[in-house]
C-alpha cells in the first residue's frame, strides 16, 4: 500500500479499521546544524519509503526513581510502578520528529482528522504507546506526534528561541495540512486532542499567532492553559543548566555538547529542585510544577500566558471540549510512595519542609486551605487532601477557567469529568486515555491490568464514540458549556450531565494563581 507525501512515497502496512503509516518524518532532524533550533523541513526521499515500524523517539531523561518520606516508593503501590514501567516505548535517535497515522481508507476523501499530542511532563514524548487504530476503524484519519521535550524543546536563553517544542507540533500540524488528503483526510477538518503536557501545549497552541488556522476544534484532557514558565525563571534555569555543563549559556555552546552529557545535566537539575525546591532559586511556578522545561511566555511565541490571550480573544475560532479525572493528582502520590506519608505538619509548613507538597506552594494561605479542604471532605487522610488540591490546582481550576474564558457565540465549549475509578487507584491522571482509544482491556498499553478483571466495555464505546462525534461535528453528545450552568457530562458506569459540579472549587480558587 504506497501513498505519495510531499516529500516523497510511503509504503504502509494493512491492519484492522484501515491502514497504518508509521515513523513519517514531518521535519528535518533536529541535531548536527539543526541542533536546539526551529525544526526545519524534510529532505525529499527518493524510490518508496518503508512506513510499517514506528520512528524513533526524541533523546530524553527517564523519570526520576520514585521516593516518598522513607525514601522508597511503596511497596504496596509496586503493581502502578510496575505498570507504567512496562509502557511500550520506541529507541531514541536523531531522527526523531516523525508522526504514526492511520486511516480508514487512503484513497477516501474528506475524512476528519485527530492529531493526538502526548503527555509527558514536558520531559518525555513518545508516540509508542497509543494505537490509532480504533480511530480509523470509526471513520476517522488519526495521526500521533512525536516533539522535543526536555531543554532540546524547552531551553531559553533570551535570544530570540524559544519554545521548540511547540514549534515542532507547530510542524507537524503544517505537514497535516499539506499532506493529509492524500491519506483521505480532511485539512479543514482537524481536531487536535491530548492529555497532561500534550493538553497543556494544545492551551498553547489556542493562544499561539503561529497555530492559527491549524486546527478547528480541540480537546484538553487534563490540562488547559495556566501553566508556563515566566522568562526570568526559565532564563535563570537554562543558566544552570549551562553552568553544570561547564559551558557559556549561549544556543550554540550548549548545542555543542553531546546529548548524554545534556541529558545527564538535565536530570542533576531535576534531582536538584526535587531536593531542593526553594522559590527563591527556582521560581514559584517551577518548584509548585517540578517541571522545569514547561512553555516559556517569551513575548513572541507566548505573547503572553497562554489563558490571558484566550480570555482576549485568541482560539475562540476553535470548538473547545476540555475535562479533568476525578482524583488526577493522586497517581502520583501513589506511585512515590508519599499517600500515607503526608502529615498536616507538611502540608501547612514551609515550601521546603518536604519537597514541594507544602500548600504554601500553590497559592492558597496553607492553614485555611487545609481547614476548607477538610471540612469539605472529612474523611480523607492528610495525603488524600494532598491529592484533592493538587488536582484541583494542577487539572480542574485551569480547565473550569479556560471553559469560562472560551464560552463565546461562535464556536462549542464542552467540559467533562471522568470519574469511573481504577478498582483501589481511584479515577486517577491519564486513566481515561485508554477509554478514549477505545484500548480498556487487560493487556492495554496503558494500565492494563490497573483496569481491573472486567474493564467496562460500554465506557470505552461511549468515550470513544463521543470524541468521534466531536471531531466529526464539533457536537461530542451533550449541552455545551455556558454561563452559570456549566453542563458537565460526567464519564463513569452510568454516566450523565450534571450543572455546575465543581462550584466549591471553583469559589474556592477564586483570585488566586
Amino acid at each position: 500500500m504506497v501513498v505519495k507525501s510531499a516529500a516523497g512515497r510511503l509504503r504502509g502496512s494493512a491492519v484492522d479499521g484501515g491502514a497504518a503509516f508509521l515513523g513519517i518524518p514531518y521535519a528535518a532532524p533536529p541535531f548536527g546544524a539543526n541542533r536546539l533550533r526551529p525544526p526545519a523541513p524534510v529532505t525529499p526521499w527518493a524510490g518508496i519509503r518503508d512506513a510499517t515500524r514506528p520512528g524513533p523517539e526524541p533523546p530524553q531523561v527517564a523519570p526520576p526513581a520514585a521516593a516518598g518520606p522513607g525514601g522508597a516508593a511503596s511497596e504496596d503501590w509496586a503493581d502502578v510502578n510496575s505498570a507504567f514501567a512496562a509502557v511500550p516505548k520506541a529507541a531514541p535517535s536523531e531522527d526523531c520528529l516523525n508522526l504514526n497515522l492511520w486511516t480508514p481508507d487512503p484513497a477516501a476523501s474528506g475524512l476528519p482528522v485527530m492529531v493526538w499530542i502526548q503527555g509527558g511532563m514536558f520531559e518525555l514524548s513518545s508516540t509508542a504507546a497509543y494505537d490509532g487504530s480504533r480511530f480509523a476503524r470509526d471513520g476517522v484519519v488519526c495521526v500521533v506526534i512525536n516533539w522535543r521535550p526536555g531543554a532540546e524543546g524547552f531551553l531559553y536563553l533570551g535570544d530570540g528561541t524559544a519554545n521548540l517544542g511547540l514549534l515542532d507540533q507547530v510542524a507537524a500540524l503544517h505537514w497535516v495540512q499539506e499532506n493529509i488528503a492524500a491519506f483521505g483526510g480532511d485539512p479543514g477538518n482537524v481536531t487536535v486532542f491530548g492529555e497532561s503536557a500534550g493538553a497543556m501545549s494544545i492551551g498553547m497552541l489556542l493562544a499561539m499567532p503561529r497555530a492559527k488556522g491549524l486546527f478547528q476544534r480541540a480537546i484538553l484532557q487534563s490540562g488547559a492553559a495556566h501553566h508556563v514558565t515566566p522568562a526570568g525563571d526559565a532564563l535563570r534555569i537554562s543558566r544552570h543548566l549551562a553552568g553544570k555543563l561547564g559551558v557559556p549559556a549561549t544556543r550554540e555552546a550548549i548545542a555543542g555538547v553531546g546529548v548524554q552529557r545534556l541529558l545527564s545535566a538535565q536530570a542533576e537539575l531535576k534531582n536538584e529542585l526535587l531536593g531542593d525546591p526553594d522559590p527563591e532559586r527556582w521560581g514559584r511556578e517551577v518548584v509548585a510544577s517540578t517541571m522545569p522545561w514547561q512553555p516559556v511566555v517569551d513575548g513572541d511565541i507566548l505573547p503572553d500566558t497562554p489563558i490571558k490571550s484566550i480570555k482576549a480573544g485568541a482560539g475562540q475560532a476553535v470548538d473547545v471540549m476540555v475535562g479533568t479525572n476525578t482524583d488526577d493528582w493522586r497517581l502520583w502520590l501513589v506511585m512515590s510512595g508519599a499517600l500515607g506519608g503526608i502529615t498536616d505538619q507538611i502540608l501547612t509548613g514551609p515550601v521546603r519542609s518536604y519537597g514541594h507538597q507544602a500548600l504554601a506552594a500553590y497559592g492558597l494561605p496553607a492553614a485555611a486551605a487545609l481547614s476548607a479542604y477538610r471540612t469539605r471532605y472529612p474523611g480523607l487522610s492528610p495525603g488524600e487532601l494532598l491529592a484533592a488540591f493538587q488536582t484541583d490546582w494542577w487539572m480542574r481550576i485551569p480547565a473550569i477557567r479556560l471553559a469560562d474564558a472560551h464560552v463565546n457565540p461562535g464556536s462549542g465549549t464542552y467540559m467533562y469529568e471522568f470519574a469511573w475509578e481504577s478498582p483501589g487507584l481511584g479515577a486517577v491522571h491519564a486513566l481515561e486515555i485508554p477509554f478514549v482509544f477505545d484500548t480498556a482491556t487487560t493487556d492495554a498499553p496503558l494500565f492494563g491490568s490497573l483496569l481491573g478483571p472486567e474493564p467496562p466495555q460500554e465506557l470505552a464505546r461511549t468515550m470513544h464514540a463521543a470524541w468521534v462525534d466531536f471531531a466529526s461535528t464539533g457536537d461530542p453528545g451533550w449541552p455545551r458549556y455556558a454561563l452559570p450552568q456549566r453542563a458537565t457530562m460526567r464519564f463513569s458506569t452510568e454516566s450523565r450531565v450534571v450543572e455546575d459540579p465543581r462550584a466549591w472549587e471553583r469559589d474556592l480558587w477564586k483570585g488566586a494563581r
